[in-house]
């Protein structure tokens, strides 16, 4: 009960919604960068939404497996096929025993989440799954997957009654389920860009002009970023208090703003603890879009309350929990 990685791309690991409990120790969350993705490609193929699974960071990878298995996958668009069979995000797809599913490289956006029924199997550490990449811990040994990589898949029970009914139930080209998720969830990947945010801890530290620009201007992604956060070029954000910062307490969604002037995102990656200031913080429903940022994308910024944030984040698991109930009206 394996995949093998024939190809593994440029960046590819596994991970699951991430290890928490452990900010207190200078241990990071890491986990899929839009965990939201990842709890809806788990759902697609029956399985519980903190199941480990494969994030592929520009496509080039290809997966062979060994036995029968139900796949599904979120995020940036990827052209995907299972054999010569193009694969849509949102879908559940059955592959057979020596099927390869292949991701190309993105056309918008430049992550992608794959979840497998049975799960990853590889050993947790601190309760997770998820492959620490700057720590060395984690997933498989640690690392990204290399090519040649044989990965332990967890038991699938093929006569459970979600398997069961599933398999009877795809009706579509060649196993691939006719039925989809909401086109926002599972391609959250956008051409231009608009992340909404609330006020950071240290929103009063900036002078007027910054505080409008930033809102005003239009932002350019820096080479220079990766799963620990996303840097970008823009004009000089000035601090009207230029007084050192005692470190605190930062998480995936925070935007700082460090003595170059240029704000970084903080996503999955990265630390628990900074001194540099807070200016806003992304809100919650918008790490998907976050998560697919890549070099020279252009972004915008919107203010909203953070009673907005709040309600948006409970709509969306409110529709989360509907779209369960959905599923199970094509597994019963």
């Amino acid at each position: 009960m394996t995949v093998i990685v024939t190809r593994a791309g440029f960046l590819t690991s596994v991970q699951d919604l991430g290890r928490t409990g452990f900010r207190e120790f200078g241990v990071s969350l890491s986990g899929a960068v839009d965990s939201f993705g990842l709890r809806v490609a788990n759902l697609l193929v029956g399985k519980d939404e903190d199941t480990a699974g494969v994030e592929i960071t520009f496509g080039g990878v290809q997966l062979q497996f060994q036995d029968e298995r139900f796949v599904a996958w979120c995020g940036g668009e990827f052209d995907v096929h299972v054999g010569s069979i193009a694969f849509p995000a949102g879908h559940t797809c059955f592959v057979t025993a020596g099927e390869e599913v292949k991701f190309g490289r993105p056309k918008v956006g430049c992550r992608c989440w794959l979840a497998i029924s049975g799960g990853i199997d590889v050993d947790p550490v601190l309760g997770s799954r998820s492959t620490d990449l700057r720590a060395g811990f984690g997933g498989l040994e640690g690392r990204t997957l290399r090519d040649g990589d044989v990965v332990r898949l967890a038991k699938w029970r093929g006569t459970s009654a979600f398997d069961k009914a599933t398999a009877d139930k795809q009706t579509a080209v060649r196993g691939i389920s006719s039925w989809t998720a909401p086109h926002d969830w599972v391609s959250p990947a956008r051409h231009d860009p608009i992340l909404r945010f609330v006020r950071g801890a240290d929103w009063g530290r900036f002078d007027a002009s910054t505080l409008e620009r930033l809102t005003s201007e239009t932002f350019t992604v820096s080479p220079d970023s990766d799963r620990m956060g996303v840097r970008f070029e823009s004009s000089e954000s000035k601090r009207m208090d230029t007084s050192d910062l005692i470190s605190e307490a930062v998480a995936p969604g925070t935007i700082q703003v460090p003595p170059s002037g240029k704000p970084i995102l903080l996503l999955g990656d990265c630390q628990t603890i900074g001194g540099y200031p807070r200016i806003a913080h992304v809100i919650t429903v918008d790490f998907g879009i976050a998560a697919q940022l890549r070099a020279v994308d252009h972004v915008r910024f919107s203010e909203v309350s953070l009673t907005d944030a709040h309600r948006l984040l409970l709509e969306r698991e409110r529709q989360l929990e509907l779209f369960r109930v959905g599923l199970s009206l094509h597994t019963t």
